[in-house]
């Protein structure tokens, strides 16, 4: 699998593009070529993401939301309106996402293609936020739920749905490429040295990290195995632990 410093990552028949939206958003445009779908993971906007796919010659078929927050389904409408496209997601959210059109809890299937996508519940973020695992591309959309060194915030849950969010996510293989929806990696990883001082890939990564970020370049996606090695909140060894590493986090001024 090799990543694309500008465009994100060409993984088997899946192309991933990486759009920057709003002050630290991502919105991923993934494009299968043998159906000629293309899909767009949790749109904040619609503008910079229509113009996109429209620049590659991509006619956006589907867009799947992980959760109801507005910067991650602001551009449904306007893109179903542009395009046609069918929306999937959560359906424990469903009141709060009225553009949905197919609504899908753990275990269902969804396509892309012939690419077949399974859902997790990842509930503690929002009340029922999702991500979409594709075993095969190696590959999974986690929302706001699991970022670089980081997790999402317990708006909606408990610690404890948290804990059940990593310990399902880290059973997918180590070289999963993990989208996440936010460029947070910088400050993640600041905590996460004061959280785990002796872990030396972290000091390491935390390197890499500080200059990519000097460059200008993104940090994500990140992988399954990178999390288990340096991830504070996957690392958490119980509920307790994870409880107080996200309180210290919400206040870390770092």
């Amino acid at each position: 699998m090799g990543f694309d410093a500008e465009y994100g990552a060409l993984v088997m028949a899946l192309e991933v593009v990486r759009i920057p939206v709003l002050s630290d958003n991502y919105v991923w445009l993934v494009h299968e070529a043998a159906s000629g779908e293309t899909m767009v993971v949790d749109p904040a906007v619609a503008a910079p993401v229509l113009a996109e796919a429209d620049r590659r010659g991509w006619k956006i078929t589907q867009i799947w939301n992980t959760h109801w927050h507005p910067d991650h389904t602001g551009g449904n409408a306007e893109i179903r309106a542009a395009t046609g496209c069918t929306i999937t997601g959560p359906a424990a959210e469903a009141e709060r996402i009225p553009t949905l059109d197919v609504k899908v809890g753990a275990g269902d299937g969804v396509r892309l293609g012939p690419v077949e996508a399974v859902v997790i519940d990842v509930p503690a973020h929002t009340a029922g936020h999702i991500a979409f695992s594709l075993p095969t591309e190696k590959i999974v959309f986690v929302g706001d739920t699991l970022f670089a060194m980081g997790c999402g915030r317990l708006f909606e849950g408990t610690a404890a749905q948290m804990f059940d969010d990593m310990r399902k996510l880290e059973m997918l293989d180590d070289d999963t490429a993990v989208y996440c929806a936010h460029e947070y990696t910088q400050s993640n990883g600041r905590y996460a040295l004061v959280a785990e001082p002796e872990n030396a890939e972290l000091v390491e990564r935390m390197k890499e990290v500080d200059a990519a970020r000097l460059r200008g370049e993104p940090t994500v996606p990140t992988t399954i195995g990178l999390e288990r090695a340096t991830n504070p909140f996957m690392r958490a060894t119980s509920v307790e632990q994870l409880a107080e590493r996200r309180a210290a986090k919400d206040s870390f001024k770092g």
